[in-house]
Order: C-alpha cells, then structure tokens, then sequence
C-alpha cells in the first residue's frame, strides 16, 4: 500500500526558510514522478515542483522558480522541499504525491496518490 507522510510545516515570517519532508512507503524505487502541491484556503489545488525518481529531471512553477527546492534521498525513502524568501501567498496546505510508473512529470498530470499535507503559514 503506498503512504506518504508529509512533515515540516510550520509558521514563519516573510522571507523565511522552511523545509518540508515526505517520506514514502509502498512501493520501489524505479520510474515514478514525485511531486509537491498546494491548495490555499478558496483556492484551487497547484503544482509546486516535482521530480523524476531516476533522471532527476524538475518542474516548478513560475512562482517559486529560484525560491524553492525540490530533492530526493533514495536511500532514505524521502522527497524534500527547500523553500527560501517565503511570502505570503505561499501560505497553504503542502501535499506530496506520487505518480507511479511515468516519465511525463509535469505539474498539469494526474498523480496517484497523495499524503495528507502539512500546512504552511506565512506572516508579513
């Protein structure tokens, strides 16, 4: 059964740094996209980042292009997002998720399975 775990929420100022983990379980390492996504209160869900388990290749939305991070540690079973020089419409609920046995990454594709989120808060 696949799970993903979401961790590293929190409230931060304007212009902070925080990391988010999601560690999964349920299935093995090959050609899957992982992937981060948000959903503000009113607000329809949006892609973040993701990333292909194997080629590493990224996507991330113009809005957090050279703010955030996306990363991976195989070994540890873990998906990581770096986010630096937060704002306030970064503020919202943070979900992982996973799109098995694909190579098209994009934000726009259906993923799989998705974590229960975290949330993220971000004051002026």
């Amino acid at each position: 059964q696949v799970q993903l775990v979401e961790s590293g929420g929190g409230s931060v100022q304007a212009g902070g740094s925080l990391s988010l983990s999601c560690t999964y379980s349920g299935y093995t390492y090959s050609s899957h996209c992982m992937g981060w996504f948000r959903q503000a209160p009113g607000k329809e869900r949006e892609g973040v980042a993701s990333r292909h388990t194997t080629t590493g290749r990224t996507y991330y939305a113009d809005s957090v292009k050279g703010r955030f991070t996306i990363s991976q540690d195989n070994a540890k079973n873990t998906l990581y997002l770096l986010m630096n020089s937060l704002k306030v419409e970064d503020t919202a609920m943070y979900y992982c998720a996973v799109r098995l046995w694909s190579s098209d990454c994009r934000l726009s594709v259906d993923y799989n399975y998705w974590g229960q989120g975290t949330q993220v808060t971000v004051s002026s």
